[in-house]
């Protein structure tokens, strides 16, 4: 504050604090507050009509159980966040802006601009490394650790060696990788890198990673597939000992609406055709996904899956076989 006095300045830093207080839980009582800010109860009650002429409702209830709280104000006053909050707000805020919710991803991409804007230097690195390291496909996902997104987003942005520990297995082994980017699915984050023992990028989960680190060791970036893409169709079907190819005989749109993003790759082909890629314990599996989403269509690949249409369709034919058709009853 230029030209304020110290004990203006004091004064401001005292009120700030005891708003920070008063956001972290539900009711202090003054004594309580007077301890925490180091002042008398005179002094907090006075800090209370400071705030209230900034437009925070701060509410003083007598008795037992009494105390100050916080309560809803006709306007969003300014909040206050510690340097985790700040950076899980970001975080959501990234999740936000590539979700699925009609007319979110825009607000959070101007209230994730707005946070950038008054956050300090230190933690704006942080926000910027997650900005250009998150790729995203589908919708809302399970939570995962904010402190183990930045850590891996940072080392995707400064092009640093990371490592962690992996199940793979019964076995949970240590991975070294060159990050290259997280990708936010419909259910998980993913990260894509390459993985420097098995000399070949990877996608890993990253609710399965523990003990998360990044290193000091850079490494040059290779040439890279594109990260979603990737992500979806290891997700969707090259963890599967079985993967299918087919020509559905229905719009991209329409089928992408019948299929979550992460059992399927749905690739346009016209207007009225698209092409699904996926995976299943076994083909007759993929083969039934495919039949119930109820429109005509081809198998691409394998050859082997046309004859189990085939057998399939022998099977059903059979099975309705046994039933007696049904007379037409005339009106």
């Amino acid at each position: 504050m230029a030209g304020a006095s110290a004990d203006e300045r004091g004064t401001t830093e005292r009120v700030l604090a005891l708003l920070g207080l008063l956001q972290q839980r539900q009711v202090w009582t003054g004594p309580e507050l007077a301890d925490r800010l180091g002042v008398t109860p005179r002094t907090v009650r006075r800090d209370v009509e400071r705030l209230r002429t900034l437009g925070y409702r701060v509410h003083a209830n007598q008795g037992v159980g009494g105390g100050y709280r916080l309560g809803p104000g006709q306007d969003l006053p300014p909040l206050l966040f510690d340097d985790e909050e700040a950076i899980a707000t970001a975080v959501s805020l990234l999740v936000g802006a590539g979700g699925a919710v009609a007319g979110a991803g825009e607000a959070a991409l101007r209230a994730l601009t707005k946070l950038d804007g008054v956050l300090p230097t230190r933690l704006r690195h942080e926000v910027r490394a997650l900005s250009d390291s998150v790729e995203s496909f589908g919708g809302g996902r399970a939570p995962v650790d904010p402190k183990m997104l930045v850590t891996l987003a940072r080392a995707c942005r400064d092009k640093v060696e990371a490592g962690f520990d992996y199940p793979s297995g019964s076995e949970v082994r240590r991975r070294r990788v060159e990050p290259y980017r997280l990708v936010a699915s419909d259910r998980r984050w993913y990260l894509l890198a390459y993985d420097l023992d098995r000399d070949d990028w990877r996608s890993f989960r990253v609710d399965r990673m523990t003990d998360v680190s990044a290193r000091t060791r850079r490494f040059r970036p290779r040439r890279a597939p594109d990260a979603a893409t990737y992500v979806q169709e290891s997700v969707a079907s090259r963890v599967y000992p079985h993967q299918a190819r087919f020509l559905v005989h229905a719009s991209a749109d329409t089928v992408r609406a019948q299929i979550p993003a992460s059992a399927a790759v749905v690739r346009r082909r016209g207007n009225e055709l698209c092409e699904v890629l996926s995976g299943g314990a076994n083909l007759d599996s993929v083969l039934m996904h495919v039949l119930l989403l109820g429109h005509d269509f081809e198998v691409l690949d394998p050859p082997e899956l046309g004859r189990r249409c085939r057998a399939l369709a022998e099977r059903l034919l059979s099975a309705g076989a046994a039933i007696s058709p049904v007379p037409d009853t005339e009106e």
